[in-house]
């Protein structure tokens, strides 16, 4: 039985040929590289491919890896690379990055009161529905939550059953597109 065995027993078995022992480095590590993958990223699709591609290099580089060192922190390091390279390709941070140790988050406050000036500044409704046309049915259930029912990101979060991240992001885009339609109004 391969299970119990420490990590680096089970690199020497699965480079011996015993594939199972792979298998159980993988069920081991899954949970945790998967959570340390996601808080990176804070979107749970992106987090399991970005975990899935975690485990296809660790497969493809295994026999490169030093047996002198433990397995952890290389397979770690994976991760955070392969979390930084998804991140660099999509060219933006996610919002908890911008958290203190309060867990307050200056840029998504001050994103919040911007709408609220800014729907305050319209003199007339037409204005307002000119503005929302251009959006989306989810897109202005976001701002209706948010400005409407005084939601929360995290209640709002979870009433579309999304991550806060992925909600705070659209609200982001939604402003932008307000402020353009305003304009071009």
């Amino acid at each position: 039985m391969l299970e119990p065995l420490a990590d680096k027993e089970l690199i020497k078995h699965y480079l011996k040929g015993e594939t199972q022992a792979l298998d159980f480095l993988i069920e081991k590590y899954l949970k945790i590289i998967y959570g340390f993958v996601y808080k990176n990223v804070g979107n749970e699709a992106q987090a399991e491919d970005i975990t899935q591609e975690v485990f296809v290099k660790v497969w493809k580089n295994i026999k490169k890896f030093d047996q002198s060192r433990d397995f952890k922190p290389w397979i770690f390091q994976i991760a955070k690379n392969t979390s930084i390279d998804f991140l660099r390709k999509k060219k933006t941070i996610p919002f908890s990055k911008f958290e203190n140790e309060n867990g307050q988050n200056l840029l998504v406050d001050n994103i919040v009161a911007a709408p609220l000036n800014l729907i305050e500044k319209f003199s007339d409704q037409n204005t307002v529905a000119v503005a929302m046309q251009g959006l989306t049915d989810k897109e202005q259930k976001i701002i209706n939550l948010r400005h409407g029912d005084g939601m929360s990101f995290k209640e709002i979060a979870e009433t579309f059953k999304e991550p806060i991240n992925t909600v705070k992001s659209r609200y982001r885009r939604v402003l932008l597109r307000l402020r353009r339609n305003v304009k071009e109004g």
